[in-house]
């Protein structure tokens, strides 16, 4: 009898965590499924090498309450993405692709792995999940959004894909954090409506109100606006959305406002096709048209993205993040310094100067805090580029930001340049000295004119830096990282200008990044790197390297 009962609780136990859904075929691409009410998520079980699936998510009266993409599986099983059911009734799925190829669609391996549940685990699974960057939980990551300060918490909302490790289904995810380092994850800020996806924006503190202006990406790219009274954990959209139009260009996104004491009115800038262009208002709803930048000034090499605008001492500076168009392919930020009396930005430099914030290849979408305290101006970037962003080895997630860095100037020659820090709350997690590299870690390492730095595991695998002093430029050669076979963009050596002579340079490592800085700030250069073990093992020439232990 007892063996009977283990048998029966072990067979129940069995059909609970693999119950089957059975959809209900309609034809050869088209599937419904009924959703059950009783435990909080559908797990739906991904394949990214298969076409999308159009869902549409019905209610109890058969009325559409959302649209999701999802690549669910045919043949095998990457990795499972939850939906929360929140009295939702029924799935109208819709595949592509030839099913000649792909076979009868009531057989496909989504239906056998599909669950029901009132969890989804989302422990750690990932060789490459960094340690001390901000990361997403699960899911897709693209530009950092809306970061803000108040109350002692930096917001930081990003573009997320809850369902799926590849772009696609573009919401605000969102994360709080106390000191830069530690974040915590919280619920989903803004999902899609009717007006579309929505893209990236910013957001202001208004009084007690937190402001988010975002782009709404339907048939055509319209910004809106949402406001939140509890501090920017849930907003409300705004009922006269949208509150910004156009009609003759179809990249028009990424709104940036901000207050302007010196005019006593709010401006906003945003980016149209291959220029930034600036509004003025006095109540965040209505906007006035002021002037464009951008016609020859700087890199064009492709569409303009992410503006943002800020007052650094007695100077502007524009960042222009742009892709394609980076030093070496693909996206990267560049900026613009002037001068700016609310109306119109000038460029102080010549049209043709380009200046870029880091010469990695990871580095895009750099926007900053909005008021941050003690007039910093702390930046994130997304760690990555378009060029291969979709095919980078996780599964689980994809993309980390770069650590907080903090922009001043600098000069050199004729020209004004903005210094990169490391932000100075990263010396709050810098432990003991250790004897060799770890997965994570921070170098330091005083150079002299000429120096050579190379990290390596016992693989064989290798990143190679230089210092040359009397060409003034710094590099990275990350050919042999790792794994570099999942596109042909990513193997590569990244060139950086020292603007002078570096004397400290700091290293910081996370499992599958390196961002290295000169300590006064004149150069900056991330890149992603994936080998198959940690760097181990360092040798250095021509300097002297101290190495730090990560401390969380």
């Amino acid at each position: 009898m007892k063996k009977l009962l283990m048998t029966m609780m072990a067979a129940l136990t069995l059909s609970v965590a693999q119950a089957q859904v059975k959809p209900v075929v309609l034809g050869e691409k088209h599937v419904m499924l009924r959703l059950e009410q009783g435990q909080k998520y559908l797990l739906m079980p991904v394949q990214e090498t298969e076409e999308i699936a159009a869902i549409a998510v019905l209610d109890a009266h058969n009325e559409m309450v959302r649209r999701l993409n999802v690549k669910l599986a045919v043949d095998r099983v990457d990795y499972w993405v939850p939906f929360e059911l929140k009295g939702n009734r029924l799935m109208d799925i819709e595949f592509h692709g030839d099913r000649r190829q792909k076979g009868a669609v009531g057989e496909f391996v989504c239906w056998k792995e599909m669950k029901f549940s009132d969890t989804f685990d989302t422990t750690n699974r990932e060789h490459f999940r960094p340690i001390y960057h901000h990361t997403p939980l699960y899911g897709w990551m693209n530009d950092p959004n809306g970061m803000f300060y108040k109350d002692g918490t930096w917001h930081l909302y990003y573009q997320w894909n809850p369902y799926g490790s590849q772009w696609e289904n573009m919401t605000w995810g969102h994360s709080t954090t106390t000191d830069l380092v530690h974040w915590q994850t919280q619920p989903t800020a803004l999902e899609a409506d009717w007006l579309g996806s929505i893209f990236s924006g910013s957001c202001v503190t208004n009084g007690d109100e937190v402001v988010a202006f975002y782009t709404s990406a339907g048939h055509h790219q319209t910004q809106s606006m949402a406001i939140s009274k509890d501090g920017g954990r849930t907003f409300q959209k705004y009922p006269g959305n949208p509150v910004l139009t156009t009609n003759d260009i179809p990249d028009f996104r990424d709104p940036r406002p901000f207050w302007n004491e010196d005019i006593k009115k709010w401006n906003l800038i945003l980016a149209a096709g291959q220029e930034m262009r600036i509004y003025s208002s006095n109540d965040l709803k209505t906007w006035k048209y002021e002037s464009a930048f951008g016609k020859d000034y700087g890199n064009h090499g492709g569409v303009w993205e992410c503006p943002d605008l800020i007052k650094i001492n007695d100077k502007w500076v524009l960042i222009c993040n742009i892709n394609p168009g980076g030093p070496f392919g693909g996206s990267a930020t560049q900026y613009f310094v002037g001068d700016f009396n609310g109306h119109k930005f000038n460029c102080e430099s010549m049209p043709k100067v380009t200046k870029w914030m880091d010469y990695g290849k990871d580095h895009y979408a750099t926007v900053s805090f909005y008021n941050a305290p003690e007039n910093r101006h702390v930046v994130l970037a997304w760690m990555s580029n378009w060029q291969y962003a979709n095919q980078v080895p996780t599964k689980q997630f994809r993309s980390a930001n770069s650590i907080p860095r903090d922009l001043g100037l600098f000069t050199c020659g004729e020209e004004t340049y903005v210094s990169v820090v490391p932000s100075k709350e990263m010396l709050n997690i810098r432990g003991k000295k250790l004897k060799k590299p770890v997965e994570a870690c921070e170098i330091v390492v005083d150079v002299k004119n000429q120096a050579e730095i190379v990290l390596s595991n016992t693989k064989g695998e290798e990143i190679v830096m230089t210092y040359d002093g009397q060409k003034q430029t710094f590099s990275m050669d990350r050919t042999k990282s790792g794994n570099v076979s999942f596109s042909e963009a990513f193997p590569c050596t990244t060139v950086a200008p020292t603007f002078g002579t570096i004397k400290q340079l700091r290293l910081f490592i996370d499992r599958c990044s390196i961002e290295v800085f000169d300590a006064e700030g004149k150069m900056a250069m991330t890149n992603l790197m994936f080998p198959s073990e940690p760097y181990t093992s360092m040798k250095v020439k021509g300097g002297k390297a101290t190495i730090y232990e990560i401390k969380l």
